[in-house]
C-alpha cells in the first residue's frame, strides 16, 4: 500500500475544512497508523472539535464526542447495565466509547475517577462494566483536549494517564493570511457540510500493517533508546520517560518515515518527534521550573546533546 499518497489525500480533503495545520493532520496520522492516542492542549476556538470531526468523516468512521465535566460518572463514558422491563433482564447500553475515534473534551475537568474510566479502553482497547469484558471497534482513537489557561475546577491528568497518550500537540493560533481565509470561508457557510470521505478504516488497518515493516537500523535504534534514557539521567528531571515512551517514540518514526515515502527511518525523524512524543512524559524539578525552564527546553536541550549517527 502506498501509505504517503494515502496521507497526501487525507491531509488534502482534511484541508478544505481546516486552514494551515497540515504538521497537525500528519501528526494525527502517525497516531491513527500507530493505534495510539493524542492530546490537544490548546485554548478554545482553535478548532479542535472541528477537526476531531473532520478527521472522521475523511476516513468514513464512527465519531462521538464526550464533554467531561465534574460530574460525569465512570458509566457515562463506558456505558452501563440497566434493567429492561419488557423483557425483565438487565442489558448493556454501550457508552460513547463504543466508537472509532472519541473526542474528549476538556478531560481534565472530570474527576479522577472518571478520567480513569479511559485508561482500559486506550490501553488495551477494551472495557469492563460489571465484570463484563467488552471489546471496542478498531480503529479505536482518543483524541482529548484540555484548556492550558484555566485551572479553576480542573483535575490535572496523573502520570500513568499522560503516559497513555501517544502524542501531545498543540495547534496554536492561524496566521494572518490563514486566519483571513477561515473568516472567508466559514463566515457563513461550514465546509464540514459538504465534505465527502476519501478513505476508510480498512485503509488504516492495511497501512499499518505496512508501517510496522519500516526499518530502523540498529544506530537509529540506539539512537532512539539513548534520548529516551537520557532523561531518566538528567540533573533537571525529577521522572524520566518509561520504556512506553521508547515503543512509541519508535513506532511514531517508523509511521512518519511511512507517510513521507519512505520504508526506513532516519535520525531526523526521531530527533522531529521528541517533542511530542517526550515532553508530556517527563517531570521537571520544582527548581527547575522555579528557574523558568520548561520541560520542552529541557528536552531539545538533551536531544541537542545525543551524537547524531551517521547512516549511510
Amino acid at each position: 500500500m502506498n501509505i504517503q499518497e494515502f496521507a497526501a489525500r487525507v491531509q488534502e480533503n482534511v484541508g478544505q475544512v481546516i486552514v494551515g495545520k497540515e504538521a497537525v493532520t500528519e501528526l494525527l496520522l502517525v497516531a491513527l497508523l500507530c493505534e495510539g492516542h493524542v492530546l490537544l492542549e490548546d485554548v478554545p476556538g482553535t478548532g479542535k472539535t472541528t477537526l476531531a470531526k473532520t478527521l472522521a468523516r475523511s476516513l468514513q468512521l464512527g465519531f462521538q464526542r464526550l464533554q467531561f465535566t465534574p460530574d460525569l460518572l465512570p458509566g457515562d463514558v463506558t456505558g452501563v447495565y440497566y434493567f429492561n422491563q419488557k423483557t425483565q433482564e438487565f442489558q448493556f447500553r454501550p457508552g460513547p466509547v463504543q466508537t472509532n475515534i472519541l473526542l474528549a473534551d476538556e478531560i481534565n475537568r472530570a474527576t479522577p475517577r472518571t478520567q480513569s474510566a479511559l485508561l482500559e479502553a486506550m490501553q488495551e482497547r477494551q472495557i469492563t462494566v460489571e465484570g463484563v469484558t467488552h471489546a471496542l471497534p478498531r480503529p479505536f482513537f482518543v483524541l482529548a483536549t484540555q484548556n492550558p489557561i484555566e485551572l479553576e475546577g480542573t483535575f490535572p491528568l496523573p502520570e500513568a494517564q499522560l503516559d497513555r497518550f501517544l502524542i501531545k500537540l498543540s495547534m496554536g493560533y492561524p496566521k494572518a493570511e490563514e486566519e483571513e481565509k477561515i473568516i472567508l470561508w466559514e463566515s457563513w457557510h461550514d465546509p464540514f457540510e459538504t465534505l465527502q470521505a476519501v478513505a476508510t478504516g480498512a485503509e488504516i488497518q492495511a497501512a499499518k500493517q505496512t508501517v510496522e515493516t519500516v526499518r530502523v537500523e540498529p544506530e537509529v535504534r540506539r539512537y532512539l533508546v539513548a534520548i529516551v534514557r537520557a532523561t531518566r539521567e538528567h540533573p533537571a528531571i525529577d521522572l524520566g520517560a518509561s520504556p512506553r515512551a521508547s515503543i512509541a517514540l519508535y513506532q511514531t518514526s517508523q509511521a512518519l518515515a511511512a507517510i513521507r515515502g519512505r520504508d526506513y527511518v532516519i535520525p531526523d525523524d526521531i530527533k522531529e518527534l521528541v517533542p511530542q512524543v517526550l515532553v508530556h512524559r517527563v517531570h521537571i524539578s520544582p527548581h527547575t521550573r522555579l528557574r523558568g525552564r520548561t520541560p520542552t527546553e529541557v528536552i531539545h536541550e538533551i536531544t541537542d546533546t545525543i551524537p547524531v549517527p551517521v547512516v549511510g
